[in-house]
C-alpha cells in the first residue's frame, strides 16, 4: 500500500511545522530536502526534528529523508529515490516555494522554482503514479481585486502585484490543470507570521520587513536620555488599511487536520483570520518594539517627499513590499470554517504582535544554521548495507517487519526475511498493522558496543515487539541486525 506522502519545502518555516504537526498524527512522511553548504539533506531534517523533540521533551520518529531539488528533472532523484517514491508514495504534499516578489531574470525566481519546479513535481508525480495532490498556494493570488474573494475563484482575469503572485497562480493553475491527478487539495494561506504562542519564526517576511528595517537603522541613531529614538519612518499610507496576518501554528494546524481527514480533500481552503489587522496597528507595535518616537502617515497612494537621510533607506529598505502597503480584500472561509471549526484563527491583536517582534529582535532576526547536529549513533549508515543489498535481492513471500529508531539518528525501515533471517533493508514502514520492532538510537549504540545485551535491553523495555510480534521473535531479529552489520561493516573495513 502506498501510505507516504512525500513533501517538499519541509525545512521552511510552515514546512518546520508540517513536519512536527503530521508527525504528531501519526501520518507517514517522506521529505525531498536539497543539501546545504554545511549540512546534507538527512542533517538538515535532523536539526529541525530535534528543535521539536527538545520542544515537546519527546523523542519522535523519522522521516524518510530524500536528497533532491525541484527545479531538477526527477526532483534530482537517483534511480534508487524514484523507485522508493514510485513503490511507498500515494500523496505529494508541494509546499516548497521562492518568495521573491520581482524576478531580475526570466528563468530566474521566483519563476525557476513556482513555475519550473511545479512542472518538474508534476512530471514526477505522473511517472509515480501519484495521484492525490496537495498544493500550498497563496491567498494574494487574487492579485489588486478588492470585495469578497471566493475560495472557487481562480484565474478571473484579475491584475497581478508583483512577479510573486503571477508565479504562485501560474504554479496552482498547472496542478487543477493536471488531467493525471484524481483529487487536487489547495491551501492558500495569507501573510504567515511566528508562533502564535512563543513568536518562533524563521523567516522574516512581511509584517518583520518594516521592523527589520527600523531594526537597522536604529543601531546608528540618536537615542534620548530615555533610550528613545529620535527618528521617524513614513509610510504611503493612512493607517486604516488591512493586512491579513496569521500565525504559522494555526496554518500547520489546519492543514494536518484536512490532511489526516479525506473527506475534507479536493476542496481549497482560505486560511486567512477572521480579524485582519490595520496598518496603524502594525506601526504602533514597531514604535513599541523599538522605541521609535512614531511612524507617520502620508496617505494611501502619495508619493513620500522631503525624506530624511533614515526615511529615505526605511523606505528603500521595504520597498520589495511595496505591492502589499494595501487594503487586503475579504476572504472566503467557508470551506475552511466547515472543515476545522474548532481551529479559530488565533487573533492577532497588539499583545501577540507585540510578542513576536520582540522575539524577532531578541534573537536579531536570525535563522537556524544547516550546521549539523551529530547523532550519537547514525543509524542510516549502519542499515546502508542492508538497504543495498536488496536492490540485489529476490523477491520473498515471508511477511516484513517493521523497524522504527526513535530519537536523533533514528528512522523507520521495512525489514525482509529469507529462511527466517534477515536479508535486506528498505527506508520506511511496510503496510500499517505489521508486526513491529520499536526501539532507541541510545539502545542501538549501547547493543552496539556492548554495554548492554539484547535479552536485558528486552526486559528493561528499551526494545519493545509490537504489533502481535512474538518477543523471541523480536530478539532473534535484532540478534540478527547486530551480526549482519557487523560482518558488512567488517567486509568494508
Amino acid at each position: 500500500m502506498k501510505d507516504y506522502v512525500l513533501i517538499t519545502g519541509a525545512t521552511g518555516l510552515l514546512g518546520r511545522y508540517l513536519l512536527r504537526d503530521l508527525t504528531l498524527a501519526d501520518a507517514r512522511l517522506a521529505v525531498l530536502v536539497r543539501p546545504a553548504r554545511k549540512a546534507s539533506a538527512w542533517q538538515r531534517v535532523e536539526n529541525v526534528m530535534c528543535y521539536w523533540e527538545k520542544d515537546l521533551g519527546r523523542q519522535l520518529p523519522r522521516p524518510v529523508v530524500l536528497e533532491g531539488e525541484i527545479t531538477e528533472p526527477d526532483l534530482g532523484l537517483d534511480s534508487r529515490g524514484i523507485r522508493w517514491v514510485a513503490e511507498n508514495c500515494g500523496r505529494f504534499l508541494h509546499n516548497a516555494a521562492s518568495l521573491t516578489f520581482e524576478s531580475t531574470s526570466p528563468t530566474g525566481e521566483p519563476w525557476r522554482s513556482n513555475i519550473e519546479g511545479t512542472r518538474n513535481v508534476l512530471e514526477l508525480c505522473r511517472h509515480a503514479g501519484i495521484r492525490q495532490f496537495h498544493h500550498v498556494s497563496t491567498a494574494y493570488v487574487c492579485g489588486l481585486r478588492q470585495g469578497l474573494i471566493l475560495e472557487s475563484d481562480v484565474d478571473v482575469g484579475q491584475t497581478l502585484s508583483n512577479d510573486y503572485e503571477k508565479s504562485k497562480l501560474q504554479s496552482e493553475l498547472s496542478v487543477r490543470n493536471a488531467p493525471f491527478l484524481d483529487q487536487v487539495t489547495v491551501y492558500r494561506p495569507a501573510i504567515i507570521v511566528g508562533d502564535s504562542v512563543t513568536g518562533h519564526t524563521t523567516t522574516y517576511h512581511g509584517f518583520y520587513a518594516p521592523l527589520q528595517a527600523v531594526a537597522a537603522i536604529s543601531i546608528a541613531a540618536e537615542r534620548t536620555p530615555t533610550g528613545n529614538i529620535n527618528e521617524s519612518s513614513r509610510f504611503p499610507l493612512s493607517g486604516h488599511e488591512t493586512k491579513n496576518l496569521v500565525p504559522v501554528d494555526w496554518v500547520s494546524a489546519v492543514m494536518t487536520h484536512v490532511f489526516t481527514h479525506p473527506e475534507n480533500h479536493g476542496q481549497t481552503y482560505h486560511l486567512t483570520p477572521r480579524h485582519p489587522v490595520t496598518s496603524r496597528l502594525l506601526a504602533d507595535v514597531i514604535e513599541e518594539t523599538m522605541g521609535l518616537y512614531r511612524v507617520r502617515f502620508e496617505g494611501g497612494g502619495r508619493s513620500l517627499v522631503g525624506l530624511t537621510e533614515n526615511e529615505a533607506l526605511f523606505a528603500q529598505l521595504i520597498q520589495v513590499y511595496a505591492s502589499y502597503w494595501k487594503d487586503d480584500p475579504i476572504f472566503d472561509t467557508t470551506n475552511t470554517d466547515r472543515a476545522a471549526p474548532h481551529l479559530p484563527c488565533p487573533h492577532m491583536n497588539r499583545k501577540v504582535l507585540l510578542m513576536m517582534a520582540r522575539h524577532a529582535v531578541s534573537i536579531n532576526f536570525t535563522s537556524p544554521r544547516d550546521r549539523p547536529v551529530v547523532p550519537v549513533f547514525d543509524t542510516p549508515a549502519w542499515l546502508e548495507p542492508l538497504c543495498e543489498a536488496h536492490h540485489a535481492a529476490q523477491p520473498s513471500p515471508e511477511p516484513k517487519i517493521a523497524l522504527r529508531v526513535v530519537g536523533h539518528g533514528g528512522g523507520d525501515w521495512t525489514l525482509a526475511f529469507s529462511g527466517g533471517r534477515l536479508v535486506t533493508a528498505t527506508p520506511g514502514l511496510p503496510e500499517r498493522g505489521s508486526p513491529l520492532i520499536e526501539t532507541s538510537v541510545d539502545t542501538l549504540l549501547q547493543l552496539r558496543e556492548g554495554t548492554v545485551g539484547v535479552p536485558a535491553a528486552m526486559a528493561a523495555g528499551q526494545i519493545r515487539p509490537l504489533q502481535g510480534l512474538a518477543p523471541s521473535r523480536a530478539q532473534q531479529i535484532v540478534d540478527d541486525l547486530l551480526v549482519v552489520t557487523s560482518e558488512a561493516q567488517h567486509l568494508r573495513a
